[in-house]
């Protein structure tokens, strides 16, 4: 059966593929810190993952396709809008995530398929279920985003207790957090409707704003450990790295100082999410360049 290009466009929006290539190209950059190589086995791990984020995100919106026809902002995606069927979103989602694991485990072994595995179950798992109960889901659910590093770490031939790998992995938790938090600051209200708890509720607007610049000032300055730990090797990355986290401070400024009606909550949004690409691509490019060592 040949599917119509709007189907298509459909089961691609189950998958947020900006998200999925964010995880893909986390897992590429973790393989080339660790590795300091390219090869086949960074693209295999890229795709497993990719694969693996693009099921987890389509479970994820059959298990929240009740919440999503609460929420304007989420009325019109495929499943609450009818597009595709529940069952058909599910039957995708675990396609998706058996493929990934496969990729996973021929390219790298066991261990490398049940971090995949461990990421899906606490993401759809964990945090899905969190998110229902508490307006802190977010901190633990931002433990999933520091696991696709990982696996292209050990798919590299790191070791998973290498400080090094802690410090990439604490800083893709750390930035997480603030990531979603700027989202609820455009769309608290919407929240709060559907009946998820909603952190608008436990603090006000000026109290939310200060938690927000507190945590993307940590993010800044979480990223300063990475080329402490000796990930770095070239100073001219080290200081585009603290280039990064004076710009991502003083964008958490803006937030900290805004009016309700400012949009520079969308923009901070868009500005963390620039900020982790520019970090990835500038420790892609130090692994690959080399130069002056630190």
């Amino acid at each position: 059966m040949i599917m119509r290009s709007d189907e298509i466009l459909s089961y691609a929006e189950l998958c947020k593929l900006r998200i999925s290539l964010l995880s893909a190209f986390s897992a590429g950059m973790g393989f080339l810190l660790s590795a300091h190589r390219t090869s086949s086995g960074m693209l295999s791990v890229a795709l497993g993952v990719f694969l693996l984020a693009c099921g987890a995100c389509a479970l994820n919106q059959f298990q929240e396709r009740d919440l999503d026809a609460r929420m304007k902002r989420t009325l019109g995606r495929p499943v609450p809008s009818g597009r595709i069927k529940p069952a058909s979103a599910l039957c995708f989602a675990l396609s998706l995530i058996s493929l990934g694991c496969l990729i996973l485990l021929l390219t790298g072994g066991t261990v490398v398929m049940f971090l995949g595995l461990i990421a899906v179950i606490w993401y759809n798992g964990v945090y899905t279920f969190l998110k229902r109960k508490t307006a802190f889901a977010a901190v633990p659910g931002s433990l999933t985003g520091s696991v696709p590093p990982a696996i292209g770490w050990v798919l590299g031939g790191g070791a998973l207790t290498d400080h090094r790998l802690a410090t990439i992995c604490f800083f893709f938790f750390m930035w997480q957090a603030p990531h979603f938090w700027l989202l609820l600051m455009g769309h608290g209200e919407e929240y709060e409707k559907a009946g998820l708890p909603s952190l608008a509720v436990l603090f006000s607007r000026p109290q939310l704003r200060r938690v927000i610049f507190i945590w993307t000032s940590a993010a800044a300055i979480s990223v300063l450990f990475i080329p402490m730990g000796g990930v770095v090797q070239n100073y001219l990355t080290g200081i585009s790295l603290f280039t990064a986290s004076v710009w991502l401070i003083f964008r958490g400024v803006r937030v900290l100082r805004a009016g309700d009606g400012d949009d520079c909550f969308l923009l901070a949004f868009r500005g963390i999410n620039v900020f982790v690409f520019v970090i990835m691509l500038l420790l892609s490019m130090d692994n690959l360049i080399g130069g002056f060592t630190l």
